[in-house]
């Protein structure tokens, strides 16, 4: 029989349901994710550090969790809000089920809740601190630790996802099964810096024979460059740019070089920051697989994966130097960027992701054609 959960928002609500995955309790930000399938990748995103995830789709765990498909080594959400755990799991590649995965790592979750009721409010009210038990704490006192939780907004929590020492890439064992090599690539060299870097990006860039060296978040732009990079690539990663100064002064300084630098997701907020532009919350982000993007210079419109609170503001960037090269068919907000007179370029969305399926990946060609250019 499972435990009872309780789930407390800060503006007072308080849910309660069926206890899934480890007996804890746990504080995080709220956010809803209306993506269809891929829950492992999503929950193992570096990106979700210090969130809590509701999905939309009624039902999650009916394809398990398998030995592949992870894009860190374990789970990085806070909690897991469901409206069903599926009774089954169904998948000839499963190693387990999504339960047992969430209590081995300490995750807790929730089960048998009204998560159109849940997303509806985040839509209306915006992202809300929360606080989880599994394990018995009481309603009163959960909803004193969400409010009392000091929230994301300029904290780093890039230390928390980043590696801890420079290491070098080596691909998976069947990664061309993965990954199509975007051309021939053999010779050159990536430095990727890791604010929370996921493995299928890793897969991306060294798919064409491409050799990739990680370093950790908070390596200068020096350290960068005194590896002689033929380009430079800005990983995605958790939390609010704007508690990363010492990571947009490194990327100012990469700005500064003649080597071409690619950013995805964080990476695209670092550099808005660097050339002196703003960043700021969205109500309540942009957190799923079929968001609609428009590339300015086709016209065409692709279905992006996107993980994002914070945005870069179009409106505080010097349009002589930098074009608006992607816009949010949602909303509006800048969706990609690059430097009239640099081969610098970024983008808010995750390319290495497939919902269109293939729309972006030709991003990452385009890095390559930058590099060869440059050579």
């Amino acid at each position: 029989m499972p435990l009872p959960a309780v789930l407390a928002l800060e503006d007072g609500t308080i849910l309660t349901g069926k206890a899934l995955g480890a007996q804890t309790d746990t504080v995080f930000e709220l956010v809803f994710n209306t993506s269809m399938t891929g829950y492992q990748e999503i929950l193992t995103d570096p990106s979700y550090r210090g969130q809590g995830i509701v999905f939309t789709n009624p039902q999650i765990g009916n394809t398990g969790i398998n030995l592949q498909d992870d894009e860190s080594a374990h789970p990085q959400i806070s909690a897991l809000v469901l409206r069903a755990l599926s009774p089954v799991v169904s998948s000839w590649r499963a190693a387990e089920g999504l339960d047992t995965w969430l209590e081995r790592h300490g995750i807790p979750g929730i089960s048998e809740l009204d998560t159109r009721f849940l997303t509806r409010k985040l839509r209306e009210v915006g992202t809300l601190k929360a606080a989880l038990s599994t394990h018995g704490t009481p309603a009163a006192q959960l909803l004193q630790m969400a409010r009392d939780w000091p929230g994301l907004d300029g904290i780093d929590t890039v230390r928390e996802v980043s590696c801890q020492q420079p290491y070098e890439w080596q691909p998976d064992a069947g990664q061309a099964d993965w990954v199509a090599a975007e051309g021939d690539q053999n010779g050159l060299h990536i430095v990727a810096f890791d604010y929370g870097i996921k493995r299928n990006i890793l897969r991306h860039l060294s798919a064409g024979g491409a050799r990739v060296t990680v370093l950790p978040a908070w390596a200068s732009a020096a350290e960068a460059l005194a590896l002689r990079p033929d380009g430079v690539f800005l990983s995605n990663g958790p939390g609010d740019p704007a508690g990363l100064p010492y990571a947009v002064e490194a990327v100012r300084g990469l700005l500064d070089s003649p080597v071409p630098v690619f950013g995805i997701c964080l990476g695209h907020q670092l550099i808005g920051r660097a050339l002196g532009g703003r960043t700021g919350r969205l109500k309540f982000g942009h957190h799923s697989g079929n968001h609609p993007v428009r590339d300015c210079q086709s016209g065409l419109s692709l279905i992006t994966a996107q993980n994002h609170n914070y945005a870069v503001a179009l409106d505080s960037l010097d349009l002589a130097l930098v074009e608006a090269t992607h816009l949010s068919l949602n909303d509006g907000t800048l969706e990609g960027l690059r430097l009239k007179n640099r081969p610098v370029f970024s983008v808010q969305f995750h390319p290495e992701s497939a919902p269109g399926p293939h729309d972006a990946h030709g991003l990452f060609k385009r890095f390559f054609d930058l590099i060869q250019s440059a050579r």
